[in-house]
């Protein structure tokens, strides 16, 4: 028995890579990138969701605190608003003074055009009188960027209704 001669054989056989191990290994390694491609594609999708969530939630905090800074607009219920209003050419109360109500209207045109940032952004605040007064607060926004998302439930009921934040406030 020759040793020489069987190591020279097992050497002629293992040369280098076949056609086959480079293909099986090419799949191994598209299958492991298209799963990342897919990890990637739901990361930014829940970033995005979490960044409208954040930002409508924000934007309910901010008109409540514009609304303790003016709680007699508040008493004469001047913060009321539905989605579909805009307040007409609110006064500029940064450079000038402003009574209770023109600063009322400052606020809700200041948050009115913050909240269109939101795809489908709406908001819209209710009064309940009493003493204090009690505010609900809700801003709706569609996360899915889906024309035929449109319910106005709050909180959504199902996938038709737009996502919401709600807030009641009360002095």
């Amino acid at each position: 028995m020759n040793i020489m001669g069987n190591t020279a054989s097992i050497a002629n056989r293992q040369r280098g890579f076949t056609l086959l191990e480079v293909l099986i290994a090419l799949l191994v390694l598209s299958i492991g990138l298209l799963g990342l491609a897919g990890l990637q594609t739901i990361g930014l999708r829940s970033n995005q969701m979490a960044n409208m969530r954040t930002t409508a939630t924000t934007l309910v905090y901010d008109i409540i605190d514009r609304m303790r800074a003016n709680p007699q607009g508040v008493i004469d219920g001047d913060y009321k608003i539905d989605t579909a209003t805009t307040p007409s050419s609110p006064p500029d109360c940064r450079s000038s003074a402003c009574d209770t109500a023109e600063l009322a209207s400052f606020d809700l045109g200041e948050w009115k055009n913050a909240i269109v940032r939101l795809p489908g952004g709406t908001g819209e605040i209710t009064q309940v009188a009493g003493t204090p007064p009690v505010n609900t607060i809700t801003v709706r926004w569609n996360e899915s960027r889906d024309p035929t998302v449109t319910g106005t439930t709050c909180p959504p009921a199902s996938d038709t209704d737009l996502k919401c934040v709600r807030l009641v406030y009360s002095e």
